[in-house]
């Protein structure tokens, strides 16, 4: 029997569902305070949002810039958190051995994942309500269906979180932080978030239509900018992104 005032140790594990709560929070709390990733995720998507909205240096066709550039940055606003911030960290963190101390901790691997995936969609859900004010601040009117647009949101962050896990698991940190921020430019432009697919030759057209950047923006604007239903193409291909990438994620991604 215990004297009062004291406590019996209790060795093991938490629960798995705290576990990875606490590790969520722990991503999430590390994500915000590093100022490169924010300059990433926050502050590019913002300006692009602002400049090309208030000053008419693409032709996006009939209507308002920002009716055209809101979805887009929006899409853009999910590639450079589920793909480039994550990958970007990620291999850092495997090059500097966190991941390998962290796999011999009571986390599994799966719940470290998780957590990393719930850290990817807070920030997420920071973004697009702060990208949301500014545009509707710029005039912005947007409509379709909520629960399309939530569909298109979460298939992409599937896709480029399995593609950025993919690179992070593969390539050492440098070749990551160089290939991050290249495919984050390329896709950028190439990938109809500011300039339209329609100014691409056809042969292009073609092939910048399957990648998961342009599928998530045009299946945003088809929603918000001129009121489609669900948009099953561009869901059908971000779905087969984010099943090869999720899958190729957890067979090659390796931890040390």
């Amino acid at each position: 029997m215990t004297a009062t005032g004291t406590f019996t140790p209790r060795p093991g594990a938490a629960p798995l569902p705290r576990m990875i709560r606490a590790q969520a929070a722990l991503e999430t709390r590390m994500l915000l305070r590093n100022g490169e990733q924010l300059l990433l995720t926050v502050i590019i998507p913002t300006l692009l949002l602002v400049l090309f909205s208030a000053v008419d240096i693409i032709d996006t066709g009939a209507g308002r810039s920002v009716d055209f550039l809101a979805p887009g940055i929006l899409a853009l606003a999910v590639l450079s958190t589920a793909f480039t911030g994550q990958a970007i960290a990620t291999g850092f963190e495997r090059r500097y051995g966190v991941l390998k101390r962290l796999a011999a901790s009571p986390l599994p691997r799966w719940g470290l994942m998780t957590a990393k995936t719930c850290a990817v969609l807070v920030t997420e859900v920071l973004q697009i309500a702060l990208l949301t004010a500014v545009a509707l601040a710029l005039g912005w009117s947007p409509q379709g269906n909520p629960a399309a647009v939530a569909g298109l949101l979460v298939l992409g962050t599937a896709a480029f979180s399995g593609l950025g896990l993919l690179m992070a698991g593969t390539l050492r940190a440098e070749a990551t932080l160089a290939a991050a921020n290249l495919v984050f430019l390329l896709l950028l432009v190439g990938g109809g978030v500011i300039v339209p697919l329609a100014k691409f030759p056809e042969a292009a057209q073609a092939v910048l239509g399957l990648l998961p950047i342009t599928a998530l923006s045009d299946g945003l604007r088809a929603v918000l900018q001129h009121g489609a239903g669900v948009p099953w193409s561009d869901l059908g291909i971000l779905a087969v992104w984010a099943v090869a990438g999720l899958g190729a994620a957890a067979r090659f991604f390796r931890w040390e």
